[in-house]
């Protein structure tokens, strides 16, 4: 439940305690938000009194009689203007004019409510109020949510492309100023590891396009039969000549077809990212395992491995947006921090999940079940 700050600002006392009485014993559901309002009332008998309140503690709902000794509630209304301090105002008034609505609204005004009201009145009023206000507190978070998110995309690009990008202009430097003599094989080397940081930069801008189609809702879902027996197949071929060269046995379990209605891209986006870890992450000599199994319609991968496995914190953070588990046994490994939250991202869509259990040292069982093609 969210408490809403309320001033009620009125010359006449009984209806500053009327009002009062009636908004700290009612609430509003706000469905949207999966949330509930209540309100906290503060009251000011004139217009300069509430400016002094409002200086010192801005309300979120301003209920603002128009009729004050001193200063109108109009004035009181421009003041807030001329200072910037933005508060939803409810103007109260007695004389409701054309000419008086068009002012109140033009200097900021939300709604108005009409003197003699009922308790019932002043609810549905203080009801419309206050969802916009919560409304708009929800798009604010959003906002700067959103803002925080692209800083930190821009963060961590910046960070993951400037080691490789300085690491091939050294290289191509030392090439142009022939730094090993003239001897072309003495560079083969340098071209090697410049192909392999090249590599890890496209990889990069993949996963960060795979993730920005899922998010966005612009890839276009294409739901069809599948096979994802062979979809896995697929994804061990891409990852042999490493598996080869690291003597990792790479086993698939599952006999026969693994029929299934899923998007392909994304069945081989999850498959090649769980398989690609699980021999990168493994130790020389060690073992993979691939068990594709279905059950009540749904689709269950799980990849095991016999590599460096995880922390109970490490798996606490291991799902979200460029997390890289670094450690003394992964500094050396790279990746963009993006495969597992992306192949989160697309269990999602099919009302699945994804998980993990790990023991760090043993090794880790990855978990991805997709729902029924949804």
């Amino acid at each position: 439940m969210e408490a809403l700050r309320v001033l009620v600002v009125d010359d006449e006392l009984g209806m500053r305690v009327g009002a009062s009485r009636v908004l700290e014993r009612y609430t509003v559901p706000v469905p949207e938000l999966s949330t509930e309002l209540r309100f906290e009332v503060d009251l000011a008998e004139s217009g300069e009194a509430a400016l002094e309140k409002l200086a010192q503690t801005p309300p979120d709902i301003l209920l603002l009689d128009h009729k004050l000794p001193g200063m109108t509630g109009l004035e009181v209304l421009e003041r807030l203007a001329a200072d910037g301090l933005e508060v939803l105002t409810v103007m109260i008034t007695a004389y409701a004019t054309l000419e008086t609505a068009v002012t109140a609204t033009k200097r900021g005004a939300f709604d108005f409510l009409a003197k003699p009201f009922t308790p019932d009145e002043l609810r549905a009023t203080i009801s419309k109020a206050s969802k916009h206000v919560a409304l708009q507190r929800q798009a604010r978070r959003h906002n700067e949510e959103k803002r925080r998110i692209k800083f930190e995309f821009v963060r961590v690009l910046a960070h993951e492309l400037k080691a490789p990008l300085a690491a091939v202009e050294g290289y191509l430097l030392a090439l142009q100023e022939r730094a090993l003599g003239e001897e072309l094989r003495a560079y083969d080397p340098m071209v090697e590891r410049s192909l392999v940081r090249l590599s890890g930069m496209r990889k990069l801008v993949v996963d960060l396009l795979d993730m920005t189609r899922l998010e966005s809702g612009q890839k276009k879902r294409e739901m069809e039969q599948l096979d994802v027996r062979e979809i896995a197949l697929h994804a061990i071929e891409t990852v042999r000549a490493e598996s080869e060269k690291r003597r990792l046995a790479v086993t698939l379990h599952a006999e026969g077809p693994v029929p299934f209605i899923a998007d392909r891209g994304e069945v081989e986006l999850v498959l090649n990212n769980l398989v690609t870890n699980a021999v990168k992450y493994n130790r020389d000599g060690g073992q993979v395992g691939i068990h594709l199994e279905l059950a009540d319609g749904a689709l269950r991968v799980r990849v095991s491995d016999t590599g460096i496995g995880l922390t109970p914190e490490e798996i606490g953070r291991l799902f979200n947006d460029f997390v890289r588990i670094k450690n003394e046994k992964t500094r050396s490994i790279s990746g963009s921090g993006l495969g597992l939250s992306t192949v989160k991202k697309v269990a999602e869509l099919y009302g699945g999940e994804a998980k993990v259990e790990s023991q760090y040292g043993v090794g880790s069982t990855f978990e991805v079940t997709l729902g029924s093609g949804r």
